[in-house]
């Protein structure tokens, strides 16, 4: 077990050279250090573990917390705060209440239940794609696709109305990019967390069934366990995670399909292995880096080195998915790899929920757009393109494309 010495460290996030590559420093680190000590923005000092077989160690031991309300909890953002209104979501609980809380609203999530709304996310993209090719050839694929299709999916889902997706599109841009001012940062938070309150509100009042948050008032109704401001905070997290990521990886996702001719002939000559390619371009990518952080409440040693209590933990998702000792030749896309072990969504207790509508709209979206735009191509140099180096989510601002 090696302890490591207080001295200078090395300042995180990294900035990436390459649009498809995590930082090259990461490299570094998981060949040199794969535990190593980095300074957080907010001037804390964190352990950052990028080797695949400690990360998924990490995320399964039970003397790491995903408890952001301890003092000594990572974080990368300067100026996060929290209103006292706003409940531990699933992301910050530990068990016993994380199991719990999960079981209420896994069902919702099943593979089954996830096959029932196909019908309706085909017609969604359908719909996206039909008004693109009602205008001259051209679009801004963020704007035309790759927002609206999650989006959408997401608000019937949850029962929040689309008419105000600018809205909450606007307020999540702020909370996940790491420049937002604190007071900016504040204020967006607020404006979402009163949305989501009075939405929650109108549920109590006349719930259905026919969507998530009407369920779960349903559910609670029926075990006399009301909890309005845990269904708030359920809504925060899946109204920005459903959304944003997604969206992202559908941008991103075109981009190197597009990159990469003989990949995407794979999956338009054979459709069935389009769930294959997802998967690939999920490990590529790994765009929630950084989401998965803990603070220790024990001693523990990872990767032989000694974690104390109170040190703060952060998984670099995107280089765990990159370790040669778990995929051969990692930086290389690759569709017939086959590889199920990444940890795109995150690992054990806490494995992302709506994984599995995530890949259906991945799966429907890149089946469909380049089955009715076989001739689409970029409209700009990949190295013109904006991509969100400023966020906590990596994707594209913008994707301009041809046909």
């Amino acid at each position: 077990m090696t302890e490591v010495a207080d001295t200078e460290v090395a300042s995180f996030p990294m900035t990436r050279t390459c649009p498809f590559s995590p930082p090259a420093e990461y490299r570094t680190m998981r060949e040199e250090a794969p535990v190593s000590q980095v300074e957080l923005p907010t001037g804390q000092r964190a352990w950052v573990v990028t080797r695949l077989d400690d990360v998924r160690t990490m995320l399964t031991d039970p003397r790491l917390s995903s408890d952001r309300r301890n003092p000594n909890f990572p974080m990368i953002v300067p100026g996060q705060r929290r209103r006292p209104d706003f409940k531990a979501s699933l992301i910050t609980m530990d068990a016993p209440e994380h199991g719990q809380a999960r079981r209420e609203v896994v069902g919702e999530f099943t593979v089954r239940r996830m096959k029932a709304l196909q019908p309706r996310i085909q017609e969604i993209v359908d719909e996206r794609i039909d008004a693109m090719l009602a205008g001259p050839p051209g679009a801004d694929l963020v704007r035309a696709l790759s927002l609206p299709v999650p989006s959408l999916v997401i608000c019937e889902l949850l029962g929040v109305p689309y008419r105000d997706h600018d809205f909450f599109q606007a307020r999540t841009a702020k909370l996940l990019n790491r420049h937002t001012p604190a007071d900016e940062r504040g204020e967006a938070f607020d404006e979402l967390l009163d949305y989501l309150d009075q939405l929650v509100t109108g549920k109590e009042k006349a719930p259905t069934e026919d969507d998530l948050l009407g369920r779960q008032v349903l559910r609670q109704r029926a075990q006399d366990a009301e909890d309005h401001d845990g269904l708030v905070s359920l809504a925060f997290l899946l109204l920005v995670a459903g959304h944003e990521t997604t969206a992202n990886m559908i941008s991103l996702g075109t981009l190197a399909l597009l990159e990469n001719p003989d990949q995407l002939a794979i999956i338009k000559n054979d459709p069935s292995r389009t769930l294959d390619a997802v998967e690939e371009l999920l490990r590529y990518f790994t765009i929630a880096e950084t989401a998965t952080s803990r603070v220790a409440v024990e001693d523990i040693e990872i990767g032989g080195v000694l974690v104390k209590a109170g040190e703060g933990v952060i998984t670099l998702g995107n280089a765990a998915n990159r370790d040669p000792a778990a995929f051969e030749a990692p930086d290389t896309l690759d569709f017939e790899r086959g590889a199920r072990h990444h940890v795109a969504f995150g690992f054990g207790a806490h494995q992302c929920l709506g994984q599995n509508l995530a890949r259906m709209e991945l799966q429907i979206v890149f089946d469909t757009l380049f089955a009715r735009i076989p001739g689409l191509r970029l409209a700009a140099k990949v190295a013109d393109l904006p991509f969100k180096d400023d966020a906590t989510i990596y994707g594209l601002h913008e994707l301009p494309v041809t046909w």
